[in-house]
Parts: structure tokens; sequence; C-alpha cells
């Protein structure tokens, strides 16, 4: 007779059985824990609406919202504990005048009073999700951050991480007028490969200060070292294929320092690091690299190649004038290791689109 231990002994042998409930329950518990979020959030909208419509029924000076929401507050924490301090209760206020105009209500009928009874959101994040993009004035960069993060199922951290690093300027700065409304309609699609550039990129997450002391190997090993986060910078679709890449032609060796693929745009992205002013000869370079990886590398229905050099400095026009009018392929970014500043990178938008 087969004993408990025979038994789970087979089970755990069974890896494709077991793995196959194992991602069953997975999804479920994330399904119930995305379906608690969402209901939360929800519900804080519609006591943001209360309120809004209860002060607009009361007293306009600002002392009654004020009171209101302490009032408020001492009700609902005695009854439900905690999370309805006066400060959240204003957030829900913040959240239901900030994305009233967002709801999409489907009016299937009404009820005898004449009021609509079914209403469609269009809420997918967390609270705490909300609670950071209601932070953000502009609504076009509102906008674009709340579509990526449900897109690319950003965390909470994700998002903070790709709004501290200015993600949205930097894409602002690498494109034109109308790719720039598209960002906030529509998110960051991947089309072509001027869609995956950045300009700058933004690494502080590699713990190196703006200063000549490290070289070239050194930063390649803390992007390895930090390799998700700097996948999560590079974008959309990135996939690690290796570091110091080799291949040999014409009995000389060459070395790619990072190659990706995209799997959006189906090609792979050849990646150098240079740690100073970016120069003709390293251009070149790139091009010698991408030419070989075009005839010799990707399959035939796959994408042309892109090269990609990270810089820490560059000069526009010299890239610009060594590089084919018609450029597609190659493309110059500089790197920081800092945060950038928010206001200077609005500054460098609002002289671009002038």
């Amino acid at each position: 007779m087969k004993t408990d231990t025979y038994f789970i002994q087979e089970l755990s042998g069974n890896n494709s059985l077991v793995e196959r409930i194992e991602a069953l329950i997975t999804e479920a518990r994330k399904r119930v824990v995305s379906a608690v979020n969402t209901t939360m959030v929800y519900t804080y909208f519609e006591i943001g609406r209360v309120i809004v419509e209860e002060e607009q029924n009361g007293e306009e000076r600002a002392e009654y919202g004020k009171k209101l929401l302490e009032n408020l507050s001492i009700h609902l924490t005695a009854r439900f504990g905690k999370g309805f301090s006066p400060q959240n209760l204003a957030n829900m206020r913040q959240l239901y005048k900030m994305y009233s105009s967002r709801i999409f209500q489907t009016l299937s009928r009404k009820s005898e009073n004449n009021q609509i009874v079914t209403h469609e959101f269009n809420f997918s994040l967390s609270w705490s999700h909300y609670l950071k993009l209601m932070r953000i004035i502009n609504p076009e960069e509102r906008n674009f951050y709340e579509i990526e993060a449900i897109n690319n199922n950003w965390s909470l951290r994700e998002l903070e991480r790709q709004y501290d690093s200015s993600l949205y300027e930097c894409l602002v700065l690498s494109r034109d007028k109308e790719a720039v409304q598209s960002l906030s309609e529509k998110g960051q699609l991947i089309e072509n490969p001027q869609d995956v550039i950045k300009d700058p990129y933004v690494l502080e997450f590699i713990g190196l200060p703006e200063l000549p002391q490290y070289n070239e190997s050194e930063l390649e090993q803390r992007l390895i070292d930090n390799l998700q986060i700097f996948l999560l910078e590079l974008g959309k679709g990135f996939t690690f294929v290796g570091r110091q890449v080799r291949f040999t032609f014409d009995e000389q060796h060459f070395r790619v320092d990072l190659v990706f693929y995209n799997r959006l745009l189906r090609a792979f992205v050849l990646i150098d690091l240079k740690r100073g002013m970016l120069k003709h000869q390293d251009l070149g370079q790139m091009q010698m690299y991408v030419n070989y990886y075009d005839r010799f590398v990707k399959l035939e229905d796959e994408s042309p190649t892109i090269g990609i050099l990270l810089c820490a400095d560059k000069s526009d026009a010299m890239v610009e004038i060594t590089l084919p009018k018609e450029n597609n392929q190659i493309f110059a970014s500089k790197y920081q290791t800092i945060l950038p500043s928010k206001e200077t990178l609005k500054k460098l938008i609002e002289e671009q689109y002038k």
C-alpha cells in the first residue's frame, strides 16, 4: 500500500502538474488582491463624490469643509477603524475632483426617480498608485504615468522610480510634438527604433557619482549588477542577451559591451558604453557592429539591428553630420548617474518646442 510520503514524492516529481496548479493559485490570488484594490479605489471615489456634493450643498466657507472632514473622520474611525483620517478623506475628495471627468458612465436604464443606476469605472491601479499620481500637476504627464503603470503592471516602487528619473520628460525631449501628444493619450508605443530611445538615460541606481574616477568596465559591471532596474530604464520589450559578446571576422576579434533583444521590434539592440565625450570613431565602430549583426546574426524575418551609444557627453552636431540623413539604426544618448532636475528638463522642453 502506498504511503502518504510516496504520494507526496510522486506528486513533487510531476513538475508539470505541480507548476500548473501553482500558477493557477498564484494567478487567482493576484486577481483577488487586484479586485480588493480596485474595489477600494471605487469606494473612495464614491466617498469623495458624496463629500463634494455635501460641501456644495453646505456653506461655502473653507472652514465648513475642514470641520466636515474632521467630524466625518471621527465618526468613520470609530465605526471602521484606521484609514479615514481628515487627510485621507481629503485625498478621496481630490480623487473625485481629479478623475470625475475620466469616468465612463453607461446609461443602461434609469430608475423611477430618473437617476443613473449603472456606472462603468476606469480605475485599474491601487489606492497607493493614485495617491502618487494625484501629486502630478501636469494632467498630460499624469495620464502618461497612469497608462504606463497599467500597461506594464508597475508596482508603486517602480512608478515612483520612473517618475523620479523623469521618464516622461526624457521621452518628450526625444520626440516631435505629435509623438508627445500621443504619450499622454496612449502611453509609450513601440513601433519603430526611435520609440525605444531616451535622452538622457538615468542610471542613478548604479551608485556611481558624476565624477571621472570610474571607467567603462566598472560602469558596465554596475549595470549588470542592477540588470532588472536597467531593463526597466531601457523600457518595453527588452531582454538581456549577453555582455562583452565577441564576434570575429578577418581574423580580428571584436566585443560589444551589452547585447539586448527587443521583442516588440524583433530586433537586436547593441549598447556600447563611453565614459567621456563621444567621438566620431565611436559612431563608426557602432556602425560596423550593426552591419555585422544585420548580415551574420539576425534572421531574415527580424528587423534591422539597433545600436545605442551611451555616453557621458556628446555633440549633437557631430552625431548628426557623422550619421546618414535617414539614419534609423544608430543613436547616441547621454546617461546620468544622478537623478535629473525636473525643472531643468522642463526648461529644455519649453525651449525645444518654442
